[in-house]
């Protein structure tokens, strides 16, 4: 056993041993189908901190020659799969972090780096075919292969590190994907290919080197869905063991969906809550918000209305097939967005085709990026956002009319258009602060139709539930009206307590007022 070739199981059986530990072993299954056939070439990009190191820990375990990891498995789920013994440590893994040589070579050139030291440790131990003078590491592969008919399992972690991290070297970027493509493209000796990344493989520039690759993203992770982060049934099953609420749980750190699981969690987020036993901003921690800023300040036409809607509890409309996958190369709003996706700071749903952003902690992000950067309108609106809410809490509809007048107009100066959606907007973020103690939830299923926006306050927050219904030029109590006769309130049945009806209307034709508000209360207790 070696650093690089078939290294050994040390970190899968730290993450097993962690008081936290959540089995995602029916990944191996998968893997397993996908060995030795034309789908055995996976890339799996995923955002910072979802797991993907674990994951390649997890593989390197269970296939490598040389470790003894079938008490690892023990009561997990890939032990009742056929397939689990077919391949238990059966096979020479090589385990590159991409990172690592990066760093480590220094003034080098990465891969002839690289290349010394994996066939070094090839050399020891096949050194009865193999010796020094094999230069480079798919011709050493390939004697391997005609000598003993040996395949092996690559696993390689920060794929794209090169390209994220040396964005001006186009030389260098090109030198390295032509390396990756002549080490494992139709090459005998690949049993599999698995591949981790932020940024999936394809359209880097002109440059398809590694089209052989089965793509599982951030816009589309297919069979990978429930291994991508935590499910809703695994945070469920930590709350209860941690006894920490599962709906506040859901505010901070729920909000990446895809096809099937339409609840993924932040696992890393999760885990600290869970250790720590308090709510907080774990994963966006790890980095400054300096990144985030760099994107959502590049003036591209609608970029800026596209944020401030996501921020109001609204989605917008990405088209992520012009992306390609280059950090450098962001030519649209679409593109931005794209980036943004990918990198976590987003969530997507595939079906509508629409972005958003994920949860509480992610709003944040977006709020201390915009504190140190050009959105002074918006800023205005957060900070007027707790007595706005508070003046709803109080009944106030007059000043609530006031407040609203006030963000909707800040906000009219981001947002492209001026009609009941950009309305729906601008409450959504007029109300920015209620996120603390309230889910908010734009066109929530209700009785007859849609509630235009419900918030539904988190556990032991004390605070009444607001169904609130907007309208474009018609009269504020249409909109309560509206409430009742469509049975919106059914939608609450399972919550007891205060709820407050708030009707609002906008009237263009009234410039120096525009909004009326009318509220009230309910109680179903």
């Amino acid at each position: 056993m070696g650093i690089y070739l078939n290294p050994k199981n040390t970190g899968f059986r730290e993450a097993v041993n962690s008081e936290i530990y959540v089995d995602k072993t029916g990944l191996i299954e998968y893997t397993n189908k996908c060995m030795n056939t034309k789908q055995k070439y996976i890339c799996v990009s995923r955002a910072r901190r979802f797991g993907k190191s674990m994951a390649l820990e997890m593989l390197a375990a269970y296939y490598s020659r040389g470790c003894d990891s079938a008490a690892l498995f023990k009561g997990l789920k890939i032990k009742k799969s056929k397939s689990f013994r077919k391949y238990l440590n059966q096979y020479d893994v090589i385990f590159l972090n991409m990172q690592q040589f990066l760093i480590e070579a220094e003034e080098r050139d990465v891969t002839e780096y690289l290349t010394e030291e994996v066939v070094c440790e090839l050399v020891e131990e096949y050194g009865e075919i193999l010796d020094a003078g094999n230069k480079g590491l798919a011709a050493a592969l390939r004697r391997l292969y005609v000598k003993t008919d040996k395949k092996f399992v690559f696993l390689i972690d920060e794929w794209d590190c090169v390209m994220r991290e040396r964005q001006e070297s186009e030389g260098m970027q090109k030198k390295y994907l032509d390396f990756l493509r002549n080490l494992l493209k139709d090459q005998p000796y690949v049993a599999l290919a698995y591949m981790t990344g932020i940024l999936p493989v394809r359209k880097y520039g002109q440059h398809s080197a590694l089209n052989m690759f089965w793509e599982y993203s951030m816009t589309d992770q297919k069979a990978l869905e429930e291994y991508t982060g935590f499910t809703e049934d695994e945070v469920r099953e930590l709350c209860t063991r941690f006894a920490m609420d599962f709906d506040e749980t859901s505010s901070w750190y729920d909000g990446y969906m895809f096809k099937r699981f339409h609840h993924i969690y932040n696992p890393k987020s999760v885990v600290e809550a869970m250790s720590c036993r308090d709510f907080s901003n774990y994963w966006t921690s790890t980095e400054v918000y300096d990144a985030l800023k760099v994107y959502i300040d590049l003036d591209f036409d609608g970029l800026r209305s596209s944020i401030v809607q996501m921020l109001g509890g609204g989605r917008v409309e990405v088209n992520t097939r012009s992306f390609r996958n280059d950090m450098r190369m962001l030519e649209t709003k679409d593109d931005v967005l794209t980036l943004l996706i990918h990198l976590g700071y987003l969530g997507y749903d595939s079906g509508e085709q629409k972005a958003f952003i994920p949860n509480r902690e992610i709003v944040m992000e977006f709020e201390n990026a915009m504190s140190v950067s050009g959105w002074p309108e918006v800023m205005r609106i957060l900070k007027a956002s707790e007595e706005l809410l508070q003046n709803t809490l109080n009944g106030d509809a007059d000043k609530v009319a006031e407040g609203l007048d006030r963000a909707h107009m800040e906000a009219a100066s981001v947002l492209e258009d001026n009609d009941e959606n950009s309305l729906g907007c601008a409450i959504g973020l007029a109300y920015y602060s209620a996120r603390k103690d309230y889910r908010l939830i734009r066109e929530f299923p209700a009785g007859k139709g849609f509630a235009d926006i419900v918030f539904l306050p988190l556990p032991h927050t004390g605070k009444p539930a607001m169904v609130v219904e907007l309208k474009y030029g018609v009269t504020v109590d249409a909109a309560i009206q509206q409430i009742k006769d469509r049975q919106y309130m059914q939608s609450l049945e399972g919550y007891s307590g205060e709820i407050l009806l708030v009707g609002i209307n906008y009237d263009r034709d009234h410039p120096d007022k525009p909004h009326s508000c009318v509220i009230e209360k309910i109680n179903t207790m």
